[in-house]
C-alpha cells in the first residue's frame, strides 16, 4: 500500500522565525535574514468583495502569494528534507511537496510516514 502526505497551502506554512534561523545556518547574512522576517511579519490583510471591504487583520506566518519570493523561501525553508527510508520519497515542487512511501505488510513502522526531516518541516 502507498501512504501519500501532501503539504497543501505550502506559503501558508511557513513560520518566518523558523525560516530565517534555518537561512542563518545556511550562512545567510543576518541582515537579509532581519530583513526577510520584517517582510514576512506584521503584514496587514484584509478582503474585498465587490465594494464592501472587511477591517485589516495582521498576519505573522507565511509568505504572500504571488510574490516573486515566496516559491524561494519555501524551498531554501525544506531543501533538507530527506526520505529516511528506501522506501520513501519526497516530491518536490515549487509551492508543494509530498512525502510518498510504501507500506508493506508487517513493515509499517520502518517507512510509511514521513521522515523525521519532513515531518520536523511540516511547518502548520
Amino acid at each position: 500500500m502507498n501512504a501519500v502526505h501532501a503539504f497543501s497551502s505550502a506559503f501558508n506554512t511557513i513560520i518566518p522565525q523558523h525560516l530565517t534561523e534555518k537561512l542563518s545556518l545556511l550562512g545567510i547574512n543576518t541582515s537579509l535574514c532581519n530583513w526577510i522576517l520584517d517582510f514576512l511579519t506584521g503584514r496587514p490583510q484584509s478582503v474585498r468583495i465587490r465594494n464592501s471591504t472587511s477591517s485589516a487583520t495582521t498576519l505573522n506566518t507565511g509568505a504572500p502569494q504571488g510574490c516573486v519570493l515566496s516559491p524561494l523561501l519555501f524551498t531554501l525553508l525544506n531543501h533538507d528534507c530527506a526520505a529516511m527510508h528506501s522506501s520513501n520519497h519526497i516530491i518536490k515542487f515549487t509551492d508543494d511537496m509530498t512525502v510518498v512511501g510504501l507500506i508493506s505488510k508487517n513493515n509499517e513502522g520502518s517507512g510509511g510516514g514521513p521522515s523525521k526531516s519532513a515531518s520536523r518541516h511540516r511547518m502548520a
